[in-house]
């Protein structure tokens, strides 16, 4: 046989197949790449949107002894270049130039009396020319020396941030005597401020660019500042009083992050920090200090939800490719099977048959694959090994599908078969398959809610349940749609009606479509409609978690308690339609000496202000009642301490105050237990903007629940999952329509001698469109409401292996009623298709008239 011969006489069925097999391809190949380049994304923007102290690699330094101080810029700069150079190999593209080093004192007191505490400490930062300008005085210069109590100390010159100006009283000229044991003046020539104190560097330096006050818990309050000196003032630098560390700061470039990478990088920093560790010796220690492991296993545990989710479906759309690009395969072999019963019966063997059959198949899908796998390449991202992998498969499948399916049609020459007047009974070895594979998907599927979700681990086991579970259904419904469809069959002998029952018959006995096509059909159903759940699921908690995040439309929160009149003009603002009032807190509980945050808030309003969203509020019945989280535990009436003491009675526990608490020990009491009407937090309803809202107290933050909802959904990972899984509902839709049609078109010439045949017995155009919309009609009729069924079902039957909390704002999706417009519209669009398909069979085939008949034909 002359393959191009053959490629150029089925030039139509060829094309549909290349069409068919370039889509598979290029979604095979191209999704994974854009996922992969959004994980990637992900990742980036998670390590941008960190602060530095947490993302950076700290290697910190607590010298013992004399010997192991540094006291000039050379020998801290030489230890950092050491460090640099003992960066394991898939640290170093992350470790961006630059950086800083510093020396600082901690708890460093001032010899002073008075009802605070004052701690000044003594520091030097490697780049503080390139971070601060001086306001005032000048920049420190040499140290010097003076006595103090018969002893001479050093004189460090240092510069003081304004902040600690105007909170401690600190001012250029005075001299600060520093330490309790070990002495060291400290003298002030000059004030700093921050160039950009948005700088992410400042996040290690929070002490020298603010003061901090503590307030312990039974001594007067404190407040620490760190100074900034020169170079020369290292020279003086001592640890007599065990307060200095130094710090090397090997700053993080998130840019050069990979996902793929991440389990490397993770390993990696392991390594260096064991390298730190046995760098120390008895005269200094070093350590190790930074978050990037925590925030990678974070990470890694959101990336394997987002990986589950979308190989999940992507999984399922491939193996629904599959079967189209089968359908296309059969219609092929059937387009050839006189050519090859032809060859067969001039003595051509059985394997010439099957080469000639695949090696046109292998003609037709091999440059569409490879076109399918080169235009992938315009998509983003890198180049995951299933790129590769599955343009070779949907060659390898098609092949090897022509090849199987000529073997079995052709072992025998000249071997006809009636398999339209006959129904063939399944072996005994094809149901035990089928019963296996039943078997073993709800088997999987049972062990899978029982074992739960795998870790950051990927899960083989979980990609195949899904598409073993469609495959058992369409199998079961298979092999049980001819039983009542033969009982109606009996019902309609009796009729006098000759359509109803030809057209039943032939349903019953699967001539119009094979097995092949439900096998596509009732998978690419029941996963678009599992698809377009998931994504109604994570849209619909999305929007919960917003709302639970805020509380309210619009939530205000100050620092300190908001004075009456703003409260006035915040509710006679434009825009403001109901304002409640909230006061939050810390409380002391007298009995046990617990100290929960405590919220009052006037329930009544805030109902009002919630009057349309998806949350509910508790409610509380008594002014002296209060609900208590699960942290604090069933208890009767207690005492606490707020503004005033105040009894109540406990009336239960609530998990959450939506806006304010969802974890740790808190509990929700009313505005009454107040001694006076303070409020802290007001929960607005209305369309009022937050930048007024804001300038109407200056002291407060504004949050709104569009904002919160618009922060969730901006995630990289959220969107691509999102995206995906439009997607593949759209993708899965298509291929289920194509397979509809297909099914169609394989059948079209016999049903078309049918239909010819009994137009010569009296057979009208009305009866003849009938006839075939009621053959066709059974099997979509079963296989739409059996797809939308197990689509419906299928969130719950993965059950906890298949974790997108992640992506909704750290709320499960479950729990409540699916959205049933889009996969209703999925099964109603397959069955409408269907009936599409068999009106314009019929318009067609109105062109082969009876004189088109021909003796012999059957």
């Amino acid at each position: 046989m002359r393959i191009p011969l053959g490629v150029r006489a089925h030039a139509g069925t060829s094309a549909l197949l290349v069409v068919l097999t370039a889509v598979a391809c290029l979604l095979v190949a191209g999704l994974p790449r854009t996922m992969q380049a959004s994980f990637d994304e992900a990742l980036r923007r998670s390590l941008a949107a960190t602060v530095a102290v947490r993302t950076d690699l700290t290697v910190t330094a607590a010298p013992a002894l004399p010997a192991g101080e540094l006291h000039s810029r050379a020998e801290f700069e030489g230890a950092g270049l050491h460090w640099r150079r003992l960066l394991p190999a898939e640290l170093r593209p992350l470790v961006g130039r630059g950086g800083h080093i510093s020396a600082k004192t901690f708890r460093t007191p001032v010899n002073e009396t008075g009802d605070t505490r004052t701690f000044v400490n003594l520091g030097w930062l490697s780049d503080a020319d390139r971070r601060v300008d001086w306001v005032r005085g000048r920049a420190p210069g040499k140290p010097s020396t003076t006595r103090y109590r018969g002893a001479t100390i050093p004189v460090i010159e240092v510069g003081v941030v304004e902040e600690a100006v105007e909170r401690m009283g600190l001012r250029v000229g005075q001299t600060r005597m520093l330490g309790e044991s070990a002495h060291t003046a400290a003298k002030i020539v000059g004030v700093f401020r921050a160039k950009d104190p948005a700088d992410r560097s400042w996040s290690h330096d929070a002490d020298v660019l603010h003061v901090t006050r503590v307030v312990p818990a039974d001594g007067p309050e404190e407040f620490h500042t760190t100074t900034l000196m020169s170079d020369d003032g290292l020279s003086a630098l001592t640890n007599k009083a065990r307060t200095l560390a130094y710090r090397w700061v090997l700053p993080l470039d998130g840019r050069a992050a990979s996902a793929a990478g991440v389990p490397g990088v993770e390993a990696a920093v392991a390594a260096f920090r064991r390298q730190v560790d046995v760098e120390g010796s008895g005269s200094i220690s070093y350590r190790l200090v930074t978050g990037l492991p925590s925030l990678l296993a974070g990470f890694l545990t959101t990336l394997s939800a987002a990986r589950t989710v979308m190989y999940l479906v992507l999984g399922g759309l491939f193996a629904v490719a599959l079967g189209v690009i089968a359908l296309g395969v059969r219609l092929l072999t059937d387009r050839m099977e006189r050519t090859m019963a032809l060859a067969r019966a001039r003595g051509a063997a059985l394997r010439q048959v099957a080469a000639a059959g695949a090696a046109l198949t292998a003609l037709t899908v091999g440059p569409a694959a490879l076109a399918g796998y080169a235009l992938s390449f315009l998509l983003p991202g890198p180049v995951p090994p299933i790129v590769h992998l599955g343009p070779a498969v949907v060659v390898v499948a098609a092949v090897t599908f022509a090849a199987a399916r000529l073997v079995l049609a052709h072992r025998t020459p000249l071997g006809e078969r009636r398999a339209d007047l006959v129904t063939a009974r399944p072996s005994a070895r094809r149901v035990t398959v089928e019963a296996l594979v039943v078997v073993l998907a709800l088997a999987g599927a049972y062990l899978l809610r029982a074992r739960g979700p795998s870790g950051t681990q990927q899960d083989p086991f979980l990609l195949v349940i899904p598409v073993a579970l469609a495959l058992a259904a369409a199998l079961i419904t298979l092999r049980c749609y001819p039983y009542p469809l033969r009982l109606l069959v009996r019902l309609t002998a009796r009729g006098r009606a000759a359509v109803p029952f030809l057209a039943l018959a032939g349903a019953a006995r699967g001539r119009s479509t094979g097995a092949l096509t439900v096998l596509v059909l009732l998978p690419a159903l029941s996963l678009s409609v599992y698809a377009a759940v998931v994504h109604d699921g994570i849209t619909t908690t999305q929007r919960l978690a917003s709302w639970q995040k805020v509380g309210a439309p619009i939530k205000l929160t100050s620092v300190a308690d908001i004075p009456p009149d703003a409260i006035e003009r915040v509710r006679r603002a434009p825009g403001v339609e109901e304002v409640a009032l909230a006061l939050t807190g810390r409380v002391q509980i007298g009995a046990t000496g617990e100290r929960p945050y405590a919220v009052a808030v006037d329930l009544a309003r805030w109902r009002r202000v919630n009057e349309d969203a998806p949350i509910s509020l508790p409610a509380l019945s008594g002014d002296r009642s209060a609900l208590l989280s699960p942290a604090l535990g069933d208890r009767d009436a207690f005492d606490i301490m707020w503004l005033s003491p105040v009894r109540l009675t406990a009336q239960g526990l609530i998990d959450a105050v939506p806006g304010f608490y969802s974890s740790g020990q808190f509990l929700l009491v009313p505005r009454e237990v107040l001694p006076w009407p303070a409020a802290n937090t007001l929960l607005i309803r209305g369309d009022a903007s937050p930048a007024d809202l804001a300038r109407l107290v200056p002291s407060a933050t504004v949050e709104t629940q569009e904002a919160a909802l618009a922060a969730i959904q901006a995630d990289p990972l959220t969107g691509t999952v999102r995206t995906t899984m439009v997607v593949v509902t759209v993708a899965l839709g298509a291929y289920a329509l194509v397979a509809i049609v297909l099914s169609l078109v394989a059948g079209a010439a016999g049903r078309a001698r049918t239909v010819s045949l009994l137009r010569t017995l009296g057979l009208s155009g009305r009866q003849a469109r009938r006839l075939v919309l009621l053959e066709l009609l059974p099997v979509v009729l079963v296989t739409a409401p059996v797809g939308l069924a197990l689509g419906l079902v299928l969130p719950a039957a993965l059950g906890p292996g298949v974790d997108v909390s992640a992506f909704a704002g750290g709320l499960p999706v479950a729990g409540h009623t699916p959205g049933l417009l889009t996969p209703v519209a999925l099964a109603a669009g397959m069955g409408l298709c269907a009936l599409l398909g068999a009106y314009a069979h019929i318009a067609m085939g109105r062109r082969r008239n009876l004189d088109a008949l021909r003796v012999g034909d059957p």
